[in-house]
């Protein structure tokens, strides 16, 4: 599923880069597709990233304050975090700001997708924390903490939290600083995943079972209907004609897909014994190939992207090339990076090895 995250991200960033305006219709059931697959990659992706951390989190059946994960899971936020403003550092000169503008320091506080899967794990760490402490059930701590931020989604994306506090912290409350992730309601799906993250370590194996598919499946379904019901309720009490930009909606819609493709998933699980080598490695650097790509696409304070020089002017074949070469791009880094990894950490972290070595 990271992998399948990684990679709609990586041809959805692609095509959406390249993609000129006039090709751009919903007339087209190509682009009428593709936009709707995009609908759902950044929730897939923040949905399976609290799967994988919880998973390995809760998979370590120690009391919190002598379970390693802690530790990894703050090192994995600062590393998150830090890299985040790192891909949107606003001047090349480091430390000189004087000729940074302010759209450019908007766009340096802009809470992107690594930003709010840090916050996610940070999040999920703090709430297994409260469960063990109060001796309450993941699913209960977890699934309150999702609905919290997606109820919450229609009242703090109509504050204008920029009046109220310094940007760099309003970013994280509301898109109207032009934050792509926002707290409200994108770290939701982050545990949403991980109350399936800690279902699947407190029950090895059911991912096997077909009664585990069958039950994503129903779950995904339930979700559907209920943004169905959602829809009929608005309609004969508001007299609501469009619902695409209904926060509710959207989130139900969304859980929906996510169930829905998890349970797929898990039924491949169950017939293929050996998931390809290539498939794991891109699911163990998504990290990586996000930072990579997007440097690719959009470039940094210090190298351009290819986005500069082909602003959405290439047509559908061109675009669709495009981002066929970059994810092929990006299975040969994670290839190349994987048989070389004991050569590149020497050359990387010199003295580390040294002492290993010692």
């Amino acid at each position: 599923m990271r992998a399948l995250a990684v990679i709609l991200m990586v041809q959805g960033h692609t095509i959406d880069t390249f993609l000129a305006d006039n090709y751009r219709t919903y007339d087209s059931v190509f682009f009428s597709a593709w936009f709707t697959i995009r609908g759902f990659t950044a929730p897939i992706f923040m949905f399976s990233s609290g799967v994988a951390f919880t998973y390995l989190f809760r998979l370590v059946n120690l009391p919190f304050d002598q379970n390693k994960r802690v530790k990894k899971g703050v090192k994995r936020f600062l590393i998150l975090i830090l890299t985040g403003y790192l891909l949107r550092y606003p001047s090349h000169r480091v430390v000189e700001f004087s000729e940074v503008s302010n759209d450019q320091w908007l766009t340096f506080f802009t809470v992107d997708a690594l930003h709010l899967i840090g916050f996610g794990i940070l999040l999920v760490l703090i709430l297994a924390f409260i469960a063990e402490k109060f001796k309450l059930s993941d699913l209960l701590v977890f699934g309150i903490g999702a609905a919290f931020f997606f109820l919450m989604w229609n009242v703090t994306e109509n504050i204008n939290w920029a009046n109220y506090l310094p940007i760099p912290f309003a970013a994280w409350l509301y898109a109207g600083t032009l934050s792509l992730f926002p707290i409200f309601p994108w770290s939701g799906y982050v545990l949403v995943g991980a109350i399936l993250g800690s279902y699947l370590a407190k029950n090895p194996g059911i991912y096997l079972q077909k009664k585990f598919s069958a039950g994503l499946m129903l779950t995904g379904l339930g979700f559907g209907v209920a943004s169905l019901i959602v829809i009929f309720i608005q309609a004969k009490a508001f007299g609501y004609k469009y619902y695409i930009t209904d926060n509710i909606f959207v989130v139900l819609m969304r859980l929906s897909g996510i169930f829905i493709l998890n349970g797929f998933m898990s039924i491949i699980a169950v017939y293929i014994k050996r998931i390809p080598e290539i498939i794991k490695l891109v699911g163990q650097y998504t990290l990586l190939i996000y930072a990579i790509h997007i440097i690719i696409l959009y470039g940094s304070a210090w190298i351009p992207g290819f986005g500069m020089f082909w602003p959405k002017t290439l047509n559908l074949t061109e675009s669709i090339l495009a981002a066929i070469a970059l994810i092929i791009l990006m299975f040969l880094m994670v290839h190349f990076i994987d048989k070389n990894k004991s050569i590149l950490k020497k050359k990387l972290f010199p003295f580390q090895s040294k002492r290993s070595i010692s």
